[in-house]
């Protein structure tokens, strides 16, 4: 039996968008009327069909249905605790408190440097400091867990001063149990929960909202060839798996943030086909983070005019995902990234 999926596609921004939903024109995305859609596209394993949400009545029976479904999630209000969606893109902001992660190891090692830059990063916009101690760039290998705490230990000592929310970039329970002490926001776990499997009891003890990521493989092999037969499809399914198997260890609540992973066992082709579909995953009815920031894929895309910090291609993929519905971004420059939105904003919206 085939299976469907729910793309909302053709977006309006700002005054056009609530115009468009007050005429019934176009439907709100997930009850924000400054972001709204007036087509989908139904896909499948097998093709593809683009249609006018008007014509959703004239589908047979059983496929206006699943889009009945999808369309419910993906125009529902979403909530999530501290957060203002309504404002996106929220901006996450990136802090690694290592000696080899792959854009910035090193430059924010000492715990009062990577302090600094966090209230730098806030200053300049971000809602959310998200906290590393262990690289996980393409063909890192695992480090202990004394290790990983001893790097951030004393940041998260500090961290009730930041005026945002702080989340622990982390695969282990024991770091989210030790930095829960502290102030603890959010838990974003790039091995979609899956390397520690302590890790849901510990969501589910603690309540805590979590980012619920893709990856394929572990870092020290990710890149490594990776194979997919439909690279959007197979993450979708991946996330309607991993929720079920989230709802039935008793974590009932919704702050749950998903991320298809850009770069984390994927290649070029795939980079490009999620981010060009990455709205498909607006009707697993949850909001969607992407982590473009200086990634490979700006390089492979720009050639000769590739550069260190890779600006023009964050923001770029920035404002795509952005148009497409995206509500958290994770960056590192913050500053430049807000500046892009703000002034993309005032010409589109």
């Amino acid at each position: 039996m085939d299976k469907y999926y729910t793309k909302p596609c053709n977006f309006y921004f700002g005054k056009n968008s609530i115009s468009k939903i007050k005429k019934k024109k176009s439907l709100p995305l997930h009850g924000n009327r400054l972001v709204s859609f007036d087509s989908i596209e139904i896909l499948s394993r097998k093709g593809s069909k683009t249609l006018e949400i008007l014509d959703v009545k004239l589908l047979p029976k059983k496929i206006k249905y699943k889009v009945q479904q999808d369309l419910k999630k993906i125009t529902q209000k979403k909530k999530f605790k501290n957060l203002k969606l309504s404002s996106s893109p929220v901006l996450m902001g990136i802090i690694n408190l290592t000696p080899d992660s792959f854009s910035d190891g090193g430059k924010y090692k000492n715990t009062n440097s990577a302090y600094k830059h966090s209230k730098f990063l806030i200053q300049k916009g971000c809602k959310i400091i998200d906290v590393g101690g262990e690289s996980t760039r393409p063909g890192s290998s695992d480090i202990n867990v004394d290790l990983e705490w001893k790097r951030i230990q004393n940041f998260f000592k500090k961290s009730r001063g930041l005026k945002s929310l702080i989340s622990v970039d982390t695969r282990k329970s024991k770091i989210m149990y030790k930095a829960n002490k502290y102030k603890l926001n959010l838990i974003n776990d790039i091995s979609g929960l899956s390397y520690d499997s302590n890790t849901l009891e510990f969501l589910k003890k603690t309540n805590k909202p979590f980012v619920l990521n893709h990856i394929k493989g572990e870092p020290v092999n990710m890149q490594k060839n990776p194979k997919y037969n439909n690279v959007v499809l197979d993450i979708y399914d991946f996330f309607e798996e991993k929720l079920k198997i989230i709802r039935n260890k008793g974590i009932k609540h919704n702050n749950i943030i998903l991320d298809p992973g850009i770069g984390f066992g994927k290649n070029l082709k795939h980079n490009i086909t999620i981010l060009k579909d990455i709205s498909v995953f607006h009707s697993l009815g949850f909001p969607l983070l992407l982590g473009i920031s200086r990634k490979r894929f700006i390089k492979d895309l720009s050639d000769m005019n590739d550069s260190k910090e890779r600006i023009g291609g964050t923001i770029s993929a920035s404002l795509w995902s952005m148009m497409l519905g995206v509500q958290l971004l994770r960056v590192h420059d913050v500053n430049e990234v807000n500046q892009a939105i703000k002034v993309f904003k005032k010409l589109n919206f």
